[in-house]
């Protein structure tokens, strides 16, 4: 059996599309789906149901691809070892969220840049959730970090680290407030105070709202920046509440800059996940990264 018919076959299994398993090949649409009727005559069973959005594996698919992925992710990574010691410089795309790849991936990750004889160049792409994963789909990206689990089986994700979500304001609006008065009044103590976010939509303010309050926010945004640093300063700057990553805000609520307005029992969290494309953690580069950071993980929790 021809491993090129393999190769194609067990994309198209992890991606559910013959369109995106062109892209991830580097091959036209019509060659994969050439390949694909191919290997199914020789076999003489059907490998996939076609459907109008992708395509559903059949029993005989998902038993192929059961026994060869395996097979040929483990010749990948003898290619790839093989191609990593003979060039000194690999280079790793890594794509995230801004504010959470600048202050915790990227240090982590510039430690393994300048390793000798085993260290990567390093190219990244910041994003949402969605463009990310998107990216590491098509094949842009080679790592992505995201706080939205992708389904599928073409990507598999790895919990990296919960980040806790911390409601906070300029000293001055925790006086006008009063101390405790979101514990004993909830949401409606903090009405009058105008609400700092990325989106429009107030995602962070939102689901704080709703884990810790119960209730939705009552007024809009007041000043929406797209970027939680920029929140964080328009908060120091004591425009507003928001509700931030302590990882971020933590150098802050120390030099008392702003203050936390609630310190609920349970603070609300948010998981980000290691994402890759299946089978790619046998290119050592990429392997590398992803055990790195995992490793880093440990520390920021």
């Amino acid at each position: 059996m021809d491993l090129a018919l393999l190769r194609t076959f067990i994309t198209v299994h992890r991606a559910g599309s013959f369109t995106r398993a062109a892209a991830l090949l580097g091959l036209s649409q019509p060659a994969v789906t050439s390949q694909i009727r191919t290997l199914e005559r020789q076999l003489g069973r059907p490998l996939f149901l076609r459907q109008a959005r992708g395509v559903t594996p059949t029993t005989i698919g998902d038993e192929l691809a059961h026994k060869a992925a395996p097979h040929l992710d483990a010749l990948v990574e003898i290619t790839e070892a093989g191609l990593d010691d003979e060039s000194s410089l690999r280079t790793l795309h890594l794509a995230g969220p801004p504010e959470f790849t600048a202050e915790r991936a990227l240090p982590a990750l510039t430690e393994l840049t300048g390793e000798d004889g085993q260290g990567f160049a390093l190219r990244a792409s910041f994003g949402t959730a969605e463009e990310t994963l998107e990216g590491l789909a098509a094949g842009h990206h080679d790592l992505a970090i995201s706080t939205a689990r992708p389904r599928g089986a073409l990507l598999t994700a790895t919990p990296l680290c919960d980040e806790e979500h911390v409601l906070l304001a300029a000293p001055r609006w925790a006086e006008k407030i009063g101390s405790g008065a979101p514990h004993h009044k909830g949401a409606p103590a903090l009405d009058e105070v105008p609400v700092i976010e990325v989106h429009e939509s107030l995602p962070f303010v939102s689901r704080y709202w709703a884990s810790v309050f119960d209730s939705r926010p009552a007024v809009p945004g007041t000043v929406i920046v797209p970027d939680l640093r920029a929140a964080l300063a328009c908060a120091v700057a004591g425009a507003g509440l928001a509700v931030l990553p302590r990882y971020l805000c933590a150098p802050a609520l120390d030099r008392g800059e702003v203050v936390a307005l609630h310190e609920p029992a349970v603070p609300p969290l948010r998981t980000y996940f290691l994402v890759v494309r299946t089978g790619t953690l046998a290119m050592p580069h990429v392997a590398r990264a992803h055990e790195w950071l995992l490793h880093a993980a440990a520390e920021w929790c």
